[in-house]
Parts: C-alpha cells; structure tokens; sequence
C-alpha cells in the first residue's frame, strides 16, 4: 500500500511545492515508486518546478470527469521513469471536487510506493480535502512568527484527523542570523512547535533558483537526508550554523550582513 503523504503550510510563500518536490525526486532516487499529486487548485505550480508544464494535457479534474484514465493524465519525469506528477490545471472557479471524489483518485494511485500531496495552504476547503486522503502529513514552516502561528493552527486541525504520522519542515534558517541571534533557531522553532523536525532546510538561493527554473538542486544534501527520515521514522537534521562557525564562518557571516 502507498505511503500517502500530504506537505501542507498554515501560510503561503513557505516553499511547499518546493519541498514537495525536492522530496519526492529524492525518493525516486531511492528507488521508489512516486507519484506528486497537486491539490493546489488555482494556484497549481508543481508543473512549473518540475519543468513539465509544457507537458501538460489532462489533469485530476479530467479524471474525475471520465474525459481521460488516470494512467493517461500522470506524466513522467524526464530523467527518473520511477516518478510521475499527476497535475492540477484548472481555475479555481472551474474545480468543485469534494472529498470522496479526491480521495477516490487517490486510491486509484495504489501501485505506487509514495503518493505525495502538495496541499493548498491555509485551512480552507482544499486543506480539509487534501489531507482527507492522507495517511500522513508535514507541515512547512519558517522561523517568522507569522508562519509559527499559522503552523500551529494547521497542526491543531491535523490533530482531528485520524493520520498515523504529523510532523514539521523547517525552512529557510539563515545559520549566520541565528549565531548574531537576529533569527530564531531550528531549535526554538521545534521547542514551539512541540515537534521534532523531519528536515531543516537553510535559505538558499540555489534552492530557490533551482526551483523557478524547474532543475532541482539538492544543496548541502538537506533533501536526500528529509528522503532517508522519511523512510526511516529518523530525525537526523542539517545544522544550519556549523559552516558560520569559526574564523572563516565569521568571514562568510560577515559577507551575508553586508
């Protein structure tokens, strides 16, 4: 049976879809069956940091109308046969998909080893749709306070659901910051949150890059070591401040300031 996991977010602009992504090539890498469901109706761009948005021809909604199989609306990675992307295409104005009906297309997704969830951020009806189909979730955060709220409130509601695993992504830790204590911690954003972290991901602008123009990069091994606790039930994390510590850290440190 597939692993079903939805990444969700109490805000928007955290890197979901990123980390969405990120993590499920990492586990195809591993060997996994993985197939990348966008449930972000909209606001859909899972296509885009794929690189197959020109690849595009049926999506869920296609599906759930009888116009196509659901063999026929997943499309293959260009460079891994063992990942697919099952898109999400339509306005919102267009998609009225209830649970059942989402849930449903999910089940039809059995054969694979992993059916990853990129869910809508915040706690509208997508929210409640998405992770109606999931056995486990992740929720994205950043160490700002805003996120921190909006995480804790997405945490409280995944408590309702009946998932056998909720845990937390921590993202864009700036490691000189929180040296200078301008930033909070991967640590303080956990002790909040009363979770450990599953990754701790740096800010990044090769990660960011990487995902605009649809070529992932999986800097400093923070995503193929979110693969490996995905798989293993571990929390073993990247420790953002270690290359700003010392005398050339403090140089490093010093350049990103100014």
């Amino acid at each position: 049976m597939a692993r079903r996991i939805v990444i969700t977010s109490g805000k928007g602009g955290v890197g979901k879809t990123t980390v969405c992504a990120n993590l499920g090539v990492q586990l195809a890498k591993r060997g996994k069956r993985v197939v990348m469901l966008d449930a972000d109706v909209g606001l859909n761009n899972l296509d885009v940091i794929m690189g197959i948005e020109n690849k595009v021809v049926y999506d869920v909604f296609d599906v759930l109308d009888g116009k196509c199989r659901l063999k026929q609306a997943l499309i293959e990675d260009m460079f891994l046969p063992n990942l697919y992307v099952l898109p999400s295409a339509r306005p919102l104005s267009n998609a009225k998909v209830s649970s059942a009906q989402f849930r449903h297309v999910v089940d039809g997704l059995k054969n694979f080893d992993y059916v990853l969830i990129d869910c809508p951020a915040g706690i509208s009806g997508g929210f409640h749709r998405a992770v109606s189909a999931a056995y486990e979730a992740f929720v994205v955060v950043t160490p700002a306070i805003s996120s921190l709220r909006d995480a804790d409130k997405v945490l409280s509601l995944l408590s309702s659901y009946n998932l056998q695993n909720t845990g937390i992504i921590i993202n864009r830790i700036r490691g000189d910051m929180v040296l200078r204590r301008e930033s909070m911690s991967a640590e303080d954003v956990a002790r909040l949150l009363r979770k450990k972290p599953s990754a701790v991901i740096p800010e990044s602008d090769e990660i960011a890059l990487s995902a605009s123009n649809g070529t992932l990069k999986d800097v400093d091994g923070v995503f193929s070591l979110l693969a490996e606790n995905v798989e293993n039930g571990t929390h073993k994390v990247l420790d953002c401040t270690a290359k700003y510590k010392g005398f050339m850290g403090r140089i490093k440190s010093y350049g990103r300031k100014i």
